[in-house]
């Protein structure tokens, strides 16, 4: 997705060079963890049609070695640990890697693999595009007008686990401490979660998606806050995000506020516009007027909220690519989750996954494997052939079973 690519010809990792461009072997490893419930059908019908898109774009000259690690399920029941300290090493030493959906176990071990897998590799960055694929059902008149990409900071706000039940000694004690010695006036027995947001981390993430922007071309960055409200957290987020625009892109951006107002306002040719929405408001806008905003870059609890119901506007999460990536290392995704009504009965939808992948072969300077894989998922579509999700919304559509899917669309790359 980012910066320049070098090529070598032999099997081996990718690395990073000083100045965060990959240096990609012909051969890459690249870690895979297989994921939970349908974490394995959508799996082997993805990586049929990465397999088939690489040789086919590269005549032989490249392929991808994948390597299993272990996560969530898989990896409790054979090390008693849901994330073990091997497979965060593997991400690390192989630098990009991709992942199914995983499950938790309940009531014991970590929160969120997921989550704990973002933080424990400094995975700041949730990159979520979203666009719609034409012949996809949706919910919406003009589904074609959303093109979005969500930057979603990773590692803070509520997600940062910080929270107490209740009741419990600790929630006492923190509601204590608020009540005498801070003046504020907690109720008793009160559950308890603290929302840390850093200086770092906001302007990293907001730093990233104005270099998207850059990169692509894209006319707009939008910092989506709950400011108004949470002044000293999520404000401090639209301010430190107006910061580092300043300073670090200062010949490449207009601020919307400099602009003027009313219709017909001319952006200066070249410049982006960096602009900023309350949360609550922007929900009305990417329905209303999604045609106005491009690149999004906001904090976890909005991010998750927003990224979902944009997926929802243009077919659902089992359309919805993700990534989370550091400075290190990234992650590709399947967005959705691990459905283990369907878990081995070949009938998920692999897509989210597969165009997970296409992100992944375009980080690794691939476009051509991944635009073939993006062609012949619309191909497919157009066809009317797809999986039950969409069947059942679509009159004039084939049912087909995961790996059918996966095979119809390597037949049209």
């Amino acid at each position: 997705m980012e910066g320049k690519k070098e090529h070598q010809t032999k099997t081996d990792r990718i690395t990073i060079k000083a100045d965060g461009a990959l240096v990609v072997p012909n051969i890459p490893v690249i870690p895979f963890i297989e994921g939970d419930g349908i974490g394995p059908d959508i799996w082997a019908a993805s990586r049929l049609v990465f397999d088939e898109a690489v040789r086919m774009a590269y005549v032989d000259q490249r392929k991808i070695e994948w390597k299993e690690i272990l996560a969530g399920e898989k990896a409790s029941s054979k090390t008693g640990n849901p994330l073990p300290e091997e497979t965060l090493q593997a991400i690390k030493d192989h630098v990009v890697a991709i992942k199914g959906p995983l499950t938790t176990p309940v009531g014991k071990g970590i929160r969120s693999v997921n989550v704990a897998l973002r933080q424990k590799l400094d995975l700041y960055a949730c990159i979520r595009p979203i666009r719609y694929i034409k012949g996809v059902p949706s919910p919406m008149k003009y589904p074609e007008k959303v093109n979005m990409v969500v930057f979603r900071e990773n590692t803070e706000d509520v997600y940062a686990g910080i929270e107490w039940e209740a009741g419990s000694d600790e929630a006492e004690a923190v509601i204590d401490f608020f009540n005498d010695r801070m003046k504020v006036d907690v109720r008793k027995a009160s559950a308890i979660g603290v929302k840390p947001m850093s200086e770092i981390a906001s302007r990293r993430l907001v730093a990233r998606a104005i270099q998207y922007a850059v990169d692509h071309d894209l006319p707009s960055v939008t910092l989506v806050h709950k400011g108004n409200i949470m002044k000293y957290t999520e404000g401090a987020f639209m301010r430190w995000g107006y910061e580092v625009a300043r300073e670090v892109f200062k010949d490449r951006i207009v601020f919307e506020s400099d602009l003027g107002e009313g219709p017909g306002v001319a952006v200066p040719p070249g410049k982006i516009v960096i602009k900023d929405r309350i949360a609550d408001m922007m929900f009305q806008q990417v329905l209303l007027r999604p045609e106005l905003y491009h690149v999004i870059a906001t904090p976890n609890l909005n991010g998750d909220y927003l990224s979902d119901a944009l997926a929802a506007q243009v077919g659902g999460l089992g359309m919805a690519p993700g990534a989370n990536m550091g400075d290190g290392c990234s992650v590709f995704e399947a967005t959705h989750g691990t459905a283990p009504k369907y878990a081995g009965k070949d009938k998920a939808n692999p897509l989210s996954l597969i165009l997970s992948g296409v992100m992944m072969l375009q980080h690794l300077g691939w476009q051509e494997a991944a635009y073939a894989i993006e062609h012949a998922v619309e191909k497919t579509i157009s066809e009317g052939l797809v999986t039950y999700d969409l069947a059942r919304q679509m009159q004039e559509s084939r049912e087909l079973k995961c790996s059918e899917f996966g095979e119809a669309l390597v037949e049209r790359l």
